[in-house]
Parts: structure tokens; sequence; C-alpha cells
């Protein structure tokens, strides 16, 4: 790109920072320069899907084009209140991708500002990290009896089991090898490190789903909750019948479910939940729901027994309920498949695979070194519900690849409270409401000021109060288990593929029906006020404001999300439907195999990382024949 082009997207982008910052600066801490927002905000571009790059400037041209016609001059020329002019009529507009400009710089200029105030804890990462010294080069040429594309919860499970059960194993992971430690969780950081496309990836459609992917070795996990569930047993029922899936029975993946759970320390909370979380389960109590403390796979050390605290400590002991080490992959698997003599490749991007007599050539680039040839006699795909199936398709591989996405939709509220509920170390809110579910399940969400602020971007006089009500503030969603369904597309000449995913009536009335369920319990709870993450939505302060969220919500005014993928190779002895057989070997190949979220036939209902690596253990141990 030439300099007047870069010059001319830096003047709009930092244009529009220094306007969206500018309705917050009386904030203390919020004051100009904003230049690390511009930086960010250019970061982030860099970062985007390549096929959303060009779209993205040529809708900065159109808006800067608008203010010449308008105003007579360039964007950045502009006066402060003729910007704030412009930006609310494209905010405003009727046309989706107006807004969608606007909500994008907004999104992007709300993180970094309110990022500034978040307490930082970043500890960069050491040149002998555990594991570094253990990863292979990149040489021109490799080989191996098994190669494992893609290191998250599917993939480190099985590098790892087949690594200790004296196998010669390579993994190749996309991203980089970072600790925990590296960034601070569900910063602007760890989005610039570890997610993909620097968290801008979004499933296209009538409404648009907002989804994060992490983009490192050890995957989602680096970059989740950690909350954990065993997979309902009426859905491996399900799963059974009607995709003919053979050994799923809930007796069958028991021992996996208590392996699994073993290896990566799930238990509940040592302390008392974190006060936002309590909100949420009290608030259900009342109204007599179904309401429970997910445990998550974390680690702690000295913990003090809940019996042990008494009533003038629980304050206390909320603060400190987040104190723990999360058992990601990182954690756990991939040091155990290091010890047991695997081959780690990180920074390597798996461009296809073709068979290469018994077995198969993966054509790789690595970020540095370039092509690599990779030569593997048996081969497992564990990229992601959305990077396997990209990699089958352009690799030639397409019956019943990436045609059957799905995912859980998610639709937020941000509640405020007459009470302090949020605090700087308050963590992961760990209860969720399950009286209506698998249809709908309720949940506390990360509620850092930025989160806070990003959250009430629809209302933009409250977001603006961030500074000053955070602690009394956070964020809560409703999550459905949908009916729609999505597809994965390569394109050619582009690098990341294209989601689709359509929402159908029975989904967009769904989650209205979650948001006035939510609504109710979070009044109950005694929240004062609540501001829905709708597009000219109202601000609700009573029961009786429910009635103002629709019966079924607006196509194209609702700001969805997802962070649970699935679905797309679904396993099973159908072949009509089933891309894989029920042990994740693909149908009409002898050792060519998925083993991640990709094979869950249907939405779960709940978070699916344990039914990932349980499931992946089970068909790793079939491999294996033990």
């Amino acid at each position: 790109m030439s300099a007047p082009q870069t010059n001319w997207f830096h003047n709009i982008a930092s244009a529009l920072a220094y306007s969206m910052a500018h309705p917050h600066e009386t904030t203390a801490g919020l004051t100009p320069p904003h230049n690390d927002l511009t930086q960010f905000i250019l970061a982030q571009h860099a970062q985007m899907p390549d096929y959303l790059r060009t779209p993205m400037k040529l809708a900065a041209l159109g808006f800067d084009a608008f203010g010449v016609a308008s105003g007579g001059k360039q964007f950045h020329c502009q006066p402060p209140e003729m910007r704030a002019n412009q930006i609310g009529s494209w905010k405003n507009s009727n046309i989706g991708f107006q807004r969608d400009f606007i909500r994008y710089f907004e999104s992007l200029a709300t993180l970094a500002l309110y990022s500034r105030q978040e307490r930082r804890t970043l500890i960069r990462r050491e040149a002998n990290y555990q594991g570094a010294d253990s990863e292979i080069g990149a040489p021109a040429e490799l080989r191996a009896e098994i190669v494992v594309i893609g290191s998250g919860p599917g993939g480190a499970i099985t590098a790892c089991l087949l690594a200790e059960a004296g196998r010669d194993v390579l993994l190749i992971e996309e991203g980089e090898h970072l600790p925990l430690s590296s960034c601070t969780p569900f910063s602007t950081e760890e989005m610039l490190q570890k997610y993909r496309n620097g968290g801008q990836t979004v499933a296209l459609g009538k409404n648009k789903i907002a989804y994060v992917e992490g983009c490192c070795v050890g995957g989602g996990s680096e970059i989740n909750s950690g909350l954990y569930h065993r997979t309902p047993p009426e859905i491996l029922e399900h799963w059974r019948k009607e995709f003919q899936v053979e050994a799923l029975a809930e007796k069958d993946l028991l021992p996996h479910f208590e392996s699994c759970e073993r290896d990566v320390s799930v238990s509940m909370l040592p302390h008392a939940a974190p006060p936002a979380s309590l909100k949420l389960h009290d608030g259900a109590t009342k109204l007599g729901w179904k309401s429970l403390e997910v445990p998550r796979w974390y680690r702690y050390e000295d913990a003090v027994p809940k019996s042990a605290i008494g009533n003038s400590d629980k304050s206390r002991a909320g603060r400190q309920s987040s104190i723990g080490s999360r058992q990601s992959m990182t954690e756990t698997f991939i040091p155990r498949f290091l010890n047991a003599g695997g081959r780690l490749l990180s920074s390597t991007r798996a461009n296809r695979i073709r068979q290469n007599g018994d077995g198969w050539l993966i054509e790789s680039a690595h970020k540095s070194s370039g092509v690599i040839r990779i030569v593997a006699d048996s081969l497992f795909l564990c990229a992601g519900a959305v990077h396997t199936p990209a990699l089958l398709r352009r690799s030639g591989i397409t019956h019943n690849i990436g045609n059957s996405l799905q995912v859980h939709t998610t639709a937020k509220i941000v509640a405020r409270f007459s009470d302090d509920v949020n605090s700087a170390d308050m963590g992961v809110p760990v209860h969720q409401v399950k009286e209506f579910s698998p249809r709908l399940s309720f949940g506390c969400s990360i509620s850092s000021p930025a989160y806070v602020a990003l959250g009430l971007l629809d209302h933009p006089e409250a977001a603006r109060e961030t500074s000053r009500t955070w602690q009394r503030t956070a964020a809560y969603y409703t999550m459905i288990t949908s009916e729609g369904r999505g597809n994965i597309r390569t394109l050619p000449s582009f690098r990341d593929p294209l989601v689709r995913y359509s929402l159908t009536e029975t989904d967009r009335r769904n989650l209205s029906d979650g948001l006035r369920k939510l609504g109710q319990i979070l009044f109950t709870s005694g929240a004062t006020e609540l501001y829905p993450s709708l597009t000219r939505g109202s601000v609700l302060r009573d029961d009786s404001c429910l009635s103002k969220i629709p019966d079924v919500l607006p196509d194209g005014l609702a700001n969805l999300m997802t962070i649970h993928l699935f679905s797309s190779c679904p396993m099973g002895e159908d072949k009509s439907k089933c891309a894989t057989d029920s042990f994740g070997r693909i149908h009409g190949f002898k050792n060519l195999f998925v083993n991640d979220a990709s094979l869950l036939c249907t939405a779960p209902g709940v978070n699916p990382q344990g039914s990932i690596m349980a499931i992946a253990r089970r068909n790793v141990l079939k491999f294996l024949n033990k």
C-alpha cells in the first residue's frame, strides 16, 4: 500500500478514535491524547479477515465522501461538532453497512479507552518458558508417523495420548506458543496475541453473529472462561439415534469424562462466588428456577473451604474467588505431550492436505521460515469447527464438510444495581441458570470496565458513566440452542474462510424470550436499570418495561455473539448427513481423522469443552485399540 493511502486511512481512523473518545473525556483517566486508541484500531484492522479489509476501507472512503458532500470537508478536517453529527447520522442509519462501520470503530475505541483502567499484570514471555526449548525448528521437509493439526482441547489431548502411547507425533499449531502469563486475561493484549483475527471474526447473515477463536498453542482453552459441563445424557441419546453414533451412551463416555476431569482439575470454587454471580443465582432461586455453580478446570493452592468462611469474610472471599491457576492445554496436556517425546511446531499454518501414497502430505507455511512439506502416515485434524472444514474444503474433500455449523447464539444485558457487584479481581462469574435448558440458558459474562462499556454501546449516556458506575454494573447473557445452521466456505485467493449463519424465526423468538426471562431474574435480584444489547433498545427500569423487548428480535438490530461453535463435520454412521464415522474417521478415507468440536452432531446446550475432550479421548483410544 502506498504512503498516501496509508495516511488517508490513518487520518480517518485517528479522527474517529478521537471523536468517539471525546464524550468520555470528562471521566478521570480517560483524557487525551488518544494515539493509543488509533494504534489499536490500526493493528486490529490489519488482523481482520482478509476478505473484509478492503470492504472496510471502501466503507471508510464512502464515509469520507459523505462528509465532503454534506459539509464540504473530509472527516478528519471537520470541527468536533460536525464530526459528531456525521457519526450520529451513520450510527442511526437504516442502512446496515453504515451502522456496522460506526460500530466497528466505536467498539475498538471503547475497548482501548477503558482498558487503560484495567489493572495490568502483564508478564512478558521468558525465553526459557517451559516447553519452548522442546519445540523443533522449521526445516523445508518433515516426517512423522502421525501429524495432529491444531492444539486446542481436541488436538492437545489427541497428540498427548498418542505420544504417551509411544507413537511418533508431530503437533502443528498456526498460532504462537505463549504461556498464560503472557497477557492479562480478557484484555486487549490477549486479543492481539491469542485471538484469531484479533477477535474480529463474524458469521454473516441477516443477523450477524460475532464469534471468537483462539489462535495460539492451546487454542480456545487459553482464552475461555474454563467453565465445564459433561454432555447432557439426553443430547447423547439424540446423537446416538439421529446420527447413528456408536459407543456414545452416558456409560460409554463416563470413564473419559472422569479421566479428563482429573487431568484438568475440574473443581468448584473454594470461596464464595463473586457478587455479580450470586445476583444471578439469588434472582433465579427467588423465582424458583434451577441455578447452579458450574465447575471450572482450575487448580487452587491453599484453598480455604467454604465451610470455614464466616459471614464477615464473605466479601473478602468473593474478591478472592478468582485466585487459582486455569488448567488450560499449555498447563496440562501440552507439557505432557512434550515430556512424552512429542514434537511441536508452532506458528505454522497448514494450507492444504493431499494423499501421498498410503499417507498424507501437508503443505504448510511457517511464519518465519516459509513453505514446509510435512509427510505423515496418519493425520488428525483438530483445527476447530471453522478451520478443520476449511482445510478439508481447500483440499477438495467436501462431502458433508462445513455444511451444518451450529453455535450457541447469545444476547446480552448490562445490569446496574444499587450496591457493588463488581471488582477489578472478580474474574469469571460461575453461576448459570438451567431451568429452561437446553432451549435457554443464562449466565454472567466478563465485566471489566472495558467490557461493561462495550456492552453499553447501544446506550451511550450510560456508557459514558462507566468509570463512575462499573462497580455497580455487570454484564449477563442469554444463550439459546439454535435451530439455525451455518456453513463454511473457502474463497479463491483469500486466506480466511467465509462463515455464514441463518437464524430461524424460532431462534429470534427464543432470544427475545431469553432476554425477558433474564430481565426477570435481574430485577428480582435487585437491578435498578437494565440495558439490553439491542440497536435502538430502551433502558428497562422495572418488570413492566420488559414488554418493550419485542416478541421476535428484529433482523439486523440485535447485537449477537457466540464463543461456542461446533457440528461442522458431524460424526456418525449415517453417511447421508455425517462427515465421519462414529470415531472421527472421515468417510471414504482410511487414515484421515477429525477430532475436535466439528464432530459434535448438534449444539450440546452447555459449554462444549467437556464434550470435546471426552469424545477426543474416546476416539484416540479406539485408534490405539485400547
